[in-house]
């Protein structure tokens, strides 16, 4: 009794610590903290859990009965994790932060698995109480994992371009997954209702759902559009996050459950905030298939002709700006011109300039990528500002310079009703003095309709890798 007390003391100290280091992500200066607080929690938790398991410690749940792994357990345990560090350290050494997404992505898929194998497992056990709750723990726990495993999957071939990134649909696709829903609700019932004597029928209801959520996690993320990526990323957050919190249940292990809980509160909230930033629904980011591979399309229509610059003219305009603000995009990440552009920033502001940044919500494929570049190459975070806090200043500002940016400063989210981003809140950039878009070519962004900022008066192209422009720059100051 005394060893489940501290168990269950020292869970609820790495409880808070998880908290603590939520609350410390949740801005610039208190990150590294949060960091801190984090780790030292998930220590806690494994070295505390481990020890639990060796020496057979657990709730009267499922039974005190069972005793410990004892050392052969421990060295399985440890063997596991010592590949799966060794794993995790190469990837997470060689992986740019323009892969984070779809490793993040593919992070998730494993514990989607985990979770569909613990419910696996744990479908095979008879609990002394309260049964009917552990069959709906095992439904309920598989489901959610096994839609985690290959919707993640499917994100990360997305994001990784091993997949095209427009939406693929089955006709009628939305009443197929509300089928595949009400049959995993009547499953779930039927399976409730089916005696454990009966293993053989259980075994294959269960692997009938396990087949039906793989199926849903696939089409559901196969149906949206690259342009609704940092939605579907943050999606998966929140469902790896229930996924554990489900296989908490089914361990008995009251952390997982707290862990689980608070990654999937996060992440739905995260979605949350990803969907008001493009003025969509969940359901409609669902439902709606929004986005392309960033390829010209149809709706590429002529809006005039655009004006090219030289990087001698644009370093001379920022040599005699006051005020600049600086927009970046997904193409930043990808030519790694945040190093570049931080020392573009330090330049101007020695001479006296006024440098900030103006980051949408949705800028690049993961929910704060434009933030972590920039905390990455040492951009002060006090000059990096959210798009509701800079949208203002725009009119009184003398350049604006575009970096890879193209849906999130386009104009037609509020001029053309018809757009496939009407009403979608965007950097209002047009409003400045002068324009400067970086741009590798005229091609539309990954909501696959053109951009009618780049045929404006006040805007020039400046085409080429962002990097190599931004250093070109440089070498002309």
């Amino acid at each position: 009794m005394l060893q489940l007390t501290l168990l269950q003391g020292t869970y609820i100290i790495a409880g808070l610590l998880f908290i603590l280091s939520l609350a410390g992500l949740s801005t610039h200066e208190t990150a590294r903290r949060g960091n801190r607080y984090g780790v030292a929690g998930m220590t806690i938790a494994l070295v505390v859990t481990i020890a639990a398991a060796v020496l057979g410690v657990r709730s009267a749940t499922v039974g005190d009965d069972r005793p410990g792994s004892g050392l052969l357990g421990l060295g399985l345990i440890l063997a596991a994790m010592a590949i799966g560090a060794v794993i995790g350290i190469w990837r997470a050494r060689k992986v740019p932060m323009t892969g984070m997404p779809e490793l993040i992505a593919l992070l998730h898929s494993f514990v989607g698995l985990a979770a569909v194998l613990v419910g696996w497992n744990s479908s095979y056990e008879h609990p002394l109480r309260y049964a009917g709750v552990h069959d709906v723990e095992v439904f309920v726990g598989v489901f959610i994992g096994a839609v985690t495993l290959t919707g993640s999957i499917v994100a990360f071939l997305k994001l990784s371009g091993r997949m095209k990134s427009a939406p693929t649909m089955l006709p009628h696709h939305n009443a197929v997954n509300l089928a595949i829903l009400l049959a995993f609700v009547v499953m779930t019932v039927v399976y409730v209702l089916v005696p454990h004597e009966e293993m053989f029928l259980r075994q294959l209801l269960l692997g009938l759902l396990t087949l039906a959520a793989l199926f849903l996690g696939f089409h559901l993320v196969s149906a949206i559009g690259g342009g609704d990526m940092p939605v579907v990323v943050s999606m998966l957050n929140s469902y790896s996050g229930w996924a554990a919190a489900a296989a908490g249940f089914l361990l008995d292990n009251d952390l997982l459950i707290i862990t689980g809980a608070l990654v999937g509160s996060s992440g739905a909230y995260l979605s949350y905030i990803m969907c008001k930033g493009m003025n969509r629904s969940f359901v409609n980011v669902i439902a709606g298939g929004f986005g392309s591979d960033g390829a010209v399309t149809s709706g590429e229509t002529e809006h005039g002709n655009h004006h090219e610059t030289t990087v001698t003219e644009v370093a001379e305009l920022l040599k005699e700006s006051k005020s600049v603000i600086i927009t970046p995009g997904y193409g930043m990440a990808v030519a790694q011109a945040q190093y570049p552009v931080a020392e573009l920033t330090a330049r101007l502001r020695e001479r006296g300039v006024d440098v900030r940044f103006g980051i949408h919500p949705v800028a690049g494929r993961l929910p704060g990528h434009m933030n972590v570049l920039l905390a990455e190459a040492k951009v002060p975070y006090d000059i990096v500002l959210e798009m509701d806090e800079i949208n203002d200043d725009f009119p009184s500002t003398d350049v604006v310079l575009v970096i890879g940016a193209n849906d999130t400063v386009n104009p037609a989210a509020q001029d053309d009703p018809g757009s496939p981003i009407a009403g979608m809140p965007v950097l209002e950039v047009w409003k400045a003095e002068r324009v400067i878009v970086f741009k590798r070519s005229m091609s539309t962004g990954y909501a696959g309709v053109q951009n009618p900022l780049f045929f404006k008066d006040n805007t020039e192209m400046l085409f080429g890798d962002a990097k190599d422009r931004v250093d070109d720059i440089l070498r002309e100051f």
